[in-house]
């Protein structure tokens, strides 16, 4: 049996002092979809950054994908966990092809990964486009595309449907689908649970901790 991809005790997070995770307690088995939803401030965002390594633990216990949260070094997790935030970092003068190939080579992945992800997410016509040109919704796709190209062991998704037309949160859904089965864990935060019928669990958040769960 494999051992999970993340496991957190009692986890702390603070910012300015205040626990904006008051002690949550998890464990993230392989190839899962979670999905934490709750209102604004619930905490969501911050479990996502905590699991990405991008904010400290002050308290408790955490370990995701072998690494310490106390005593590890946070850098390594970066490389194994694929963020999706509100914001894409690409550079608007590079084409999107070209955007995902800089990312590429940057992480040493396969170059040729890069043009069957951009048709994965719907893209392939627009390979050659000026990043700058490309709509909300399709930033949010070549996004997606750099997770496809990055194949990372942990997917981290904070309000993954946003930005996204009807096309693109079904074209969401099929590849949570889609990774799940070919081995990946994925944790989504949202208001409202996802629409993915892959099977999944449901956390929900109040207050910086765990309130429910289904």
């Amino acid at each position: 049996m494999n051992p999970p991809v993340a496991e957190l005790e009692e986890a702390v997070v603070l910012t300015g002092g205040f626990p904006v995770l008051a002690g949550v307690t998890l464990v993230l088995e392989p190839a899962t979809l979670t999905v934490v939803v709750g209102a604004n401030g619930a905490g969501k965002t911050s479990l996502l950054r905590l699991l990405g390594g991008l904010d400290p633990l002050a308290r408790g216990r955490g370990v995701v994908a072998g690494v310490d949260l106390a005593n590890g070094d946070r850098r390594l997790l970066r490389r194994r966990v694929g963020w999706l935030g509100h914001e894409g970092s690409f550079y608007d003068d590079l084409s999107v092809a070209e955007n995902l190939r800089f990312a590429a080579r940057a992480l040493r992945r396969p170059l040729e990964d890069v043009a069957p992800a951009l048709a994965r997410v719907g893209l392939a016509d627009r390979a050659a486009t000026a990043t700058r040109r490309l709509s909300a919704g399709q930033r949010r796709r070549l996004a997606l595309a750099w997770l496809l190209v990055r194949r990372p062991e942990l997917w981290l998704l904070d309000e993954p449907y946003a930005s996204l037309d009807d096309a693109g949160r079904a074209l969401l859904d099929e590849l949570l689908v889609d990774v799940v089965a070919a081995g990946a864990t994925v944790v989504a935060s949202a208001h409202d649970p996802l629409r993915s019928t892959q099977s999944r669990r449901t956390l929900t958040l109040a207050g910086g901790r765990v309130v429910g769960e289904s």
